[in-house]
């Protein structure tokens, strides 16, 4: 009994001392490092470039090597970057978490900012057949936030609607397909259908408003006061003021509600469901700098398999044949993105920190 006893508290301890190294790995914030020069042969462009994690004072524009053309690659000029919260966590390395499975621990593993992009294509690879130079495109790739971007010819990108603005196809990709993956993958809308979107001022918000009304759904947006008539003129067919009302506590039931913001209980949104509704929540904001806005889909996973309604939480991933689905409906006029305000390459930091306080009014862009 005595050595069953000591074997089991020697592995307590060596379980809890290994919980708190990882802990203190994940939290630790390595010094910013400093530019490395390039190689003579090298050709240099202008990105904005993060060598430790902060807030956006760790940001630098600075001359990095411009990406090969490889053989299955599309190379595109950069003219237009959207600005997505997922910017800012990855720049703060936030929640914690993501440091260990993606970002990396101490410092960034990938020095280059931004996602989202439009532009027009330099360079194709010998393989590559669905793009040729001088392409309109937009799309998703790492270092958005720079002159030029490299592409799988199957990956996150095409071709950008004429109709359409390189600033306006730049904001879409990260918030508009998970507009569209929300409603249509897990939310399973169909027309006629009651849609409550919560945050639809915000840049998944706007998008969700309109796609849910393509899909000829009846929609109600939730916003603030100043941004009742923005909402209402892309579409929503009711608008709820939240500082004035609460939709949890109103008699109207909704076949299905997307949620952007997280500022109500797994039960209050229940209530506002009809009995075999959908709830997808797609944000949800925390100061929980562990695993911040992954503590809402735990609680559903929990939650889920003991209640009628389908609660579901999202995590969307950029394909291309979404992509062309949202280049058709911007095509078609069914889709039209909303920029709140436009920043500089230089002035990506502001922008980050303006999208970072929550007051965006649909979607910030950078022009190059």
């Amino acid at each position: 009994m005595k050595f069953r006893y000591k074997v089991l508290v020697t592995l307590s301890v060596l379980t809890i001392s290994a919980v708190a190294i990882l802990a203190v790995l994940m939290s630790r914030n390595a010094p910013c490092g400093s530019a490395v020069p390039l190689p003579d042969s090298a050709v240099p462009m202008q990105a904005v470039v993060y060598r430790c994690y902060g807030g956006a004072e760790v940001l630098n524009l600075e001359a990095v090597e411009k990406p090969a053309v490889d053989d299955d690659r599309v190379l595109v000029r950069v003219r237009a970057a959207g600005v997505n919260p997922l910017d800012w966590h990855y720049m703060r390395g936030e929640p914690y978490i993501l440091r260990l499975v993606d970002s990396g621990l101490g410092a960034p593993n990938d020095i280059r900012m931004g996602v989202d992009f439009a532009g027009t294509v330099e360079a194709v690879g010998k393989n590559v057949k669905r793009f040729k130079p001088g392409d309109e495109v937009f799309g998703g790739a790492t270092g958005a936030f720079g002159e030029y971007v490299s592409v799988r010819e199957n990956g996150a990108i095409a071709r950008k609607p004429a109709n359409i603005s390189f600033e306006q196809a730049a904001v879409v990709p990260v918030a508009a397909v998970t507009a569209l993956e929300a409603l249509r993958d897990l939310g399973e809308i169909k027309a006629g259908q009651k849609v409550l979107i919560n945050g639809a001022s915000g840049g998944v918000g706007t998008f969700a408003v309109q796609i849910a009304k393509s899909y000829g759904a009846e929609v109600t947006g939730v916003c603030s006061t100043r941004n009742l008539d923005m909402v209402r003129s892309i579409g929503a067919d009711h608008v709820i003021d939240y500082t004035q009302e609460d939709f949890s506590r109103g008699s109207q039931r909704y076949d299905l509600i997307i949620d952007n913001v997280g500022n109500h209980t797994l039960g209050d949104i229940r209530r506002a469901l009809t009995a075999d509704g959908i709830l997808v929540s797609v944000g949800a904001p925390s100061t929980d700098p562990w695993i911040g806005p992954l503590m809402t889909p735990l609680k559903i996973l929990l939650l889920s398999p003991l209640v009628d309604q389908k609660l579901r939480s999202l995590m969307a991933g950029l394909r291309q044949d979404d992509l062309n689905v949202l280049g058709k409906m911007m095509e078609d006029g069914l889709l039209i993105p909303v920029i709140d305000r436009r920043y500089s390459l230089r002035e990506t930091p502001a922008a980050i920190r303006y999208v970072e306080s929550g007051r965006a009014r649909g979607k910030v862009v950078v022009d190059l």
